[in-house]
C-alpha cells in the first residue's frame, strides 16, 4: 500500500502527529494505501514555513506570478489523465467526469493568469488641489483551504490559483479520504517554478483543521463541505479573528413546467442526481413536477433510469460509479428505506445493486421516489447519493414556495420554453445559482460560486471577482506633493 504524505516547504514529509488513515479504492472496496495526519505540530511547521515564503512571494512583480500561473496551468493540462486517474482510484467517479473536473478547475488557473487585470486599482488625477488618490489591493498573508473529497483537484483549484496569484501563500487540508491529487498538484506547483513554501499540502482529519482554523498565522480560511461542518469552521475561525468563505450543503431543486420538452428535461434531470454518483453540491436531488405532468415525468425517469450503467470508474463503459465509502452507503441505502416507509412511491429501487467482480465495492444503484413531501426525511435531509426525489406542484408559485421553504439556497434549476416563466423563477427563487434548462447551473470561471441561506457562511463566494476580493484587502493613497502651505483648516477639494 502507498503512503500518501505531506508537502511542506517544497518537499513530502513524513510525519503523522495525529495518526494515520485508511484510504480505500471504492470500486473494489479494498485498502488502497494511508495517509499521514498531521498534529498541531505539522499544522505549526507549516504554517511557519508559508508565512516565510508569503514574505518573498507577495513582493514578486506580477510578471513573476503569471508566468508562474501559465506554466502551472500548461502543466495541468498535460497531467490530465493521471490527476483524472487519481481522483477515479480514490473517489470513485468515472474517468469522463474526473477529467471534466480537472477541466474546470483548470478554467480557474485560467482565470487567475489574468490576474495583472484583475489587481488593476483606481486613480484619481486631482482629487483636491494639487492631490491625487488611487488604491490597490494587497495580499493577506497565508490562506487555508479545507476542502471535501468529491471533487479532489476541481474545489481546490477554485481556490488555490487565485489565492497564490494574488501574492498569498496557500495551504490546503483536502479530504484524507481522496487525498493523492492534492499531493500530486503540489509537484506541479514546484516544476512549474513556484517557490518553496507558497503552496502547502496538510493531510489530516479534524485536529488538523481545528489547528489551521485556531493558528495566530493564519490570515483567512476557504471551506467547502456539509453545512453543520461549514458552521463550526465559519464560527469557529471568525472568532479567532479570520476572514472566512464556508460553502455548506444543498437541497437543488429542478422544475419541470407542463411546456418543457419533457424527454430532454428527464435526459438532464438523470445526468444531474446520478452523475458522480449523487456526490456533487450541485446535483439535482428534487425534481418538482408541475401541473399534469407529474405522472408522465414519473415514468420517463423510471424507464431510463434503469438503463444507467453502473460501475468501476476506469471502465468505458461505466456511466455511475460507487460512492466513496462503505458508511456513505448505507446512509443512502437507510435513507432510499425510510422514505418508502414514510409514503414514497419507490419507481426505482437502487437497494442491493451488485456489480460482477466488485461484489464488495461501495455501489448503490440509481433510486427514483415519487410523492415525496416536503416532510419526509429523504427531502429534508442532503442525501448526497444517487437518489432523485420527485414532488408535485399545482403551478409554478406552489414551486418556487416549495424551493424557498428549504433552509438551502445553493441552485435550482428550471424547465420550460417560456421566458416569461424562467424570469418570474430567476427573480423569485432564494438561491445562488439558477439554470434554465441547464440542470448543473455551476459558473464558469469568471463569475463567482456560491448560494445562500444555510448553503453559505460568510460574505463572499470562491473564484471569480469574489474570489480576488476574498484573497485581497484594499488601500488607497492620498498623496501631494505640496507646493502650499499646511493649514489647520479640515482639507476640501476646493
Amino acid at each position: 500500500m502507498k503512503t500518501i504524505p505531506h508537502w511542506i516547504g517544497g518537499r513530502p514529509v513524513a510525519e503523522a502527529g495525529a495518526g494515520v488513515s485508511p484510504v480505500f479504492d471504492p470500486a473494489t472496496g479494498e485498502q488502497s494505501g494511508e495517509v499521514l495526519l498531521a498534529g498541531p505540530g505539522e499544522v505549526d511547521a507549516a504554517v511557519r514555513g508559508a508565512a516565510a515564503a508569503f514574505e518573498r512571494w507577495s513582493q514578486a512583480p506580477l510578471s513573476r506570478r503569471t508566468a508562474v500561473l501559465f506554466a502551472f496551468r500548461q502543466l495541468v493540462h498535460e497531467h490530465t489523465d493521471e490527476l483524472a486517474a487519481l481522483v477515479s482510484a480514490e473517489h470513485g467517479k468515472v474517468l469522463a467526469d474526473a477529467r471534466a473536473e480537472v477541466q474546470r478547475g483548470l478554467e480557474v488557473v485560467e482565470f487567475a493568469c489574468g490576474i495583472p487585470h484583475l489587481l488593476k486599482g483606481d486613480y484619481s488625477d486631482s482629487a483636491a488641489t494639487d492631490v491625487d488618490a488611487y488604491s490597490f489591493r494587497e495580499p493577506l498573508g497565508v490562506v487555508a483551504g479545507i476542502t471535501p473529497f468529491n471533487f479532489p483537484v476541481m474545489v481546490p483549484m477554485w481556490m488555490h490559483p487565485l489565492a497564490i496569484a494574488c501574492g498569498n501563500a496557500f495551504i490546503l487540508k483536502p479530504s484524507e479520504r481522496a487525498p493523492s491529487a492534492s499531493l500530486r498538484i503540489a509537484e506541479l506547483w514546484a516544476e512549474a517554478g513556484l517557490p518553496e513554501g507558497v503552496f502547502t499540502v496538510v493531510n489530516g482529519d479534524r485536529t488538523a483543521v481545528d489547528a489551521l482554523l485556531d493558528h495566530p498565522g493564519v490570515a483567512a480560511v476557504s471551506f467547502v463541505g456539509s453545512t453543520p461542518i461549514a458552521r463550526h469552521v465559519h464560527r469557529r475561525a471568525s472568532a479567532a479573528g479570520k476572514r472566512v468563505q464556508a460553502l455548506g450543503g444543498a437541497k437543488n431543486h429542478a422544475v419541470v413546467l407542463p411546456d418543457a420538452d419533457l424527454d430532454g428535461a428527464a435526459d438532464h434531470l438523470l445526468a444531474a442526481a446520478f452523475g458522480s454518483a449523487g456526490e456533487r453540491c450541485m446535483a439535482i436531488s428534487a425534481a418538482v413536477a408541475v401541473g399534469g405532468i407529474a405522472d408522465e415525468l414519473a415514468q420517463t425517469l423510471r424507464d431510463r433510469a434503469r438503463r444507467v450503467v453502473v460501475g468501476p470508474g476506469n471502465d468505458p463503459a461505466s456511466e455511475m460509479g460507487p460512492v466513496i465509502t462503505a458508511a456513505a452507503r448505507d446512509r443512502i441505502v437507510d435513507l432510499v428505506t425510510t422514505a418508502e416507509h414514510e409514503g414514497g412511491e419507490l419507481v426505482v429501487d437502487g437497494r442491493g445493486l451488485r456489480v460482477p467482480g466488485y461484489e464488495n465495492g461501495f455501489f448503490v444503484g440509481p433510486s427514483v421516489i415519487d410523492r415525496v413531501r416536503p416532510d419526509m426525511t429523504v427531502y429534508r435531509e442532503e442525501v448526497f447519493g444517487p437518489v432523485l426525489a420527485t414532488l408535485r406542484a399545482a403551478d409554478a408559485d406552489e414551486a418556487i414556495a416549495l424551493i424557498n421553504a428549504n433552509p438551502y439556497g445553493n441552485g435550482a434549476a428550471i424547465f420550460t420554453s417560456s421566458g416569461a416563466a424562467a424570469r418570474q423563477f430567476q427573480r423569485g427563487v432564494s438561491v445562488g445559482m439558477i439554470g434554465i434548462n441547464v440542470p448543473v447551473p455551476v459558473p464558469t470561471a469568471y463569475y463567482s460560486f456560491g448560494g445562500w441561506k444555510d448553503s453559505l457562511f460568510g460574505e463572499t463566494h470562491v473564484h471569480g471577482p469574489e474570489g480576488v476580493a476574498f484573497y485581497t484587502r484594499g488601500k488607497v493613497v492620498t498623496a501631494r506633493w505640496p507646493r502650499a502651505q499646511a493649514t489647520f483648516s479640515f482639507p476640501t477639494s476646493r
